[in-house]
């Protein structure tokens, strides 16, 4: 296995302004935000930060808190643009901004591989910016997520991105499940993305804990590869677990489909001093 270190440069929406103390300083278009960040243990560039919003994170274990936001900040979002995919971001309770910034290289990486035509899949794939980047280059989505309010959102940021009409099938849905009855369709995929979370509740409550569900996970969606797919991408985040772990598992999986598996961590970079910033694992097989 290749071991990569996935770093997300600035562009003009975004950028990781300032990182430390357990916090970090971002911008999101022409507003600044302050997040807790555990792994930002450093000291900042500036003592002083200036900021449209800070979310105060709770004590509690379940990752809860709240958004201070400035009268400035849109209560229903603002728009962005990734490349050629436009988006809504906003102050969600769970303390993201409505899209993961550090998934751009991922979102680079699958673009150079899919053609017109192909089939991808995104599974847990939240409001939609994963599948708008690969739509944008022809190929055919299906996005699956159990939470209506994602999948709305998805819709609405294809709208805005002049992507309403791309053939992408929106699916509120258990994405476990779905793979599961994709495998018995006898469907097959070109590449599939995943992003799923450490837990979760399905739209019908069904429970999800990622150390037991991944494996049979994994083995459905290699299930729907073949000789002529080209990826499988899997990212994971706040979880102890390893990324030569989860990159075991793929190669296994994939031992049969030949190609070759990267490992590693995905990270930000930096304005001020140009670090870099770990955010999450992963895992990626290709032809």
């Amino acid at each position: 296995m290749n071991l990569l270190t996935l770093v997300t440069e600035p562009w003009p929406d975004y950028g990781l302004i300032d990182s430390g103390h357990g916090r970090k300083l971002e911008r999101y278009g022409r507003f600044r935000f302050i997040r807790p960040e555990p792994q930002a243990m450093w000291t900042p560039a500036s003592p002083n930060w200036e900021a449209d919003g800070d979310f105060i994170g709770a004590s509690d274990e379940e990752g809860g808190g709240k958004w201070h936001l400035s009268r400035d900040v849109p209560h229903g979002g603002w728009h962005l643009k990734w490349e050629d995919v436009r988006f809504l971001a906003q102050n969600t309770p769970f303390r993201h901004l409505a899209f993961f910034p550090d998934m751009a290289p991922q979102w680079a990486w699958m673009r150079e591989r899919v053609a017109e035509g192909d089939e991808a899949m995104n599974l847990f794939g939240y409001t939609g910016v994963g599948s708008l980047a690969l739509a944008a280059k022809g190929a055919r989505v299906t996005h699956v997520d159990a939470s209506k309010k994602s999948v709305d959102a998805g819709k609405a940021n294809a709208f805005l991105s002049d992507m309403a009409d791309r053939p992408i099938r929106w699916m509120v849905d258990d994405a476990t499940k779905f793979a599961a009855r994709e495998v018995r369709r006898g469907r097959r995929y070109d590449g599939i993305m995943l992003d799923p979370p450490k837990f979760g509740r399905g739209p019908n409550g069904e429970v999800w804990r990622l150390e037991e569900g991944l494996p049979g996970l994994i083995a459905d969606c290699v299930a729907l590869l073949d000789d002529k797919s080209k990826f499988l991408v899997l990212t994971v985040y706040a979880v102890r677990m390893s990324a030569l772990a989860i990159g075991e598992l793929l190669k296994q999986a994939t031992a049969h489909l030949g190609g070759q598996v990267e490992v590693g961590e995905m990270a930000v970079r930096e304005e001020a001093r140009g670090l870099l910033l770990p955010t999450a694992i992963f895992a990626r097989w290709s032809r």
